[in-house]
């Protein structure tokens, strides 16, 4: 089952989540004695034209597919995302434009806001990276990996990076991307 709730109106951050009302099978035998364990995705993005949005919407697409029974998302814009949601969250995902070459001011503003007040209170969390570029997007990806390197940010599969317009294929990357890592969380690889 798939439940939506908005969470601070029209702004475009959602919270996606997985599980509630009833479960079948394995999941709620396991849940019934108390070894069921929910896992958290945070996925974190920023956009100005919408592409890296559509990204961010078929990441989530594949994060919340059907088969993922126990795996709560967060779908929060860089500018609503907190400290606490890094503290929920299980894994991340990390979506952005390539602004002049680097990361957007926004995701770098979510980085730098979120570092100290989690550092040290984290274990270190499984990552996934999506752009947008308008080049090749090596700037982008050097710069987010330089900063996540710092975090207790694990890089867990190959990034998506979408040159020029966001066609198909790029949004079934991302869908991918979404999937493996919620599945990854859900079957305790990660």
């Amino acid at each position: 089952m798939l439940r939506n709730a908005i969470a601070g109106g029209t702004n475009g951050s959602e919270i996606d989540g997985h599980g509630s009302g009833r479960r079948s099978g394995l999941s709620f035998i396991l849940g019934s004695i108390g070894l069921a364990h929910i896992k958290h995705l945070l996925i974190v993005y920023h956009t100005q034209t919408g592409n890296t949005r559509a990204m961010a919407g078929a990441v989530r697409n594949g994060a919340t597919d059907p088969l993922i029974e126990e795996v709560e998302t967060r779908f929060l814009m860089a500018k609503d995302a907190a400290p606490d949601d890094l503290l929920w969250a299980h894994g991340v995902l990390l979506g952005t434009p390539e602004n002049f070459g680097y990361m957007s001011g926004a995701m770098k503003d979510f980085l730098d806001r979120t570092f100290y007040p989690v550092e040290g209170r984290i274990a270190p969390l499984p990552c996934g990276i999506f752009i947008s570029a308008g080049n090749d997007g090596s700037g982008a990806l050097r710069a987010l990996r330089r900063i996540i390197g710092g975090y207790p940010f694990n890089e867990v599969q190959e990034p998506v990076i979408a040159q020029g317009a966001v066609l198909p294929e790029h949004l079934q990357a991302c869908r991918d991307l979404g999937m493996a890592l919620a599945a990854g969380l859900e079957a305790g690889i990660y």
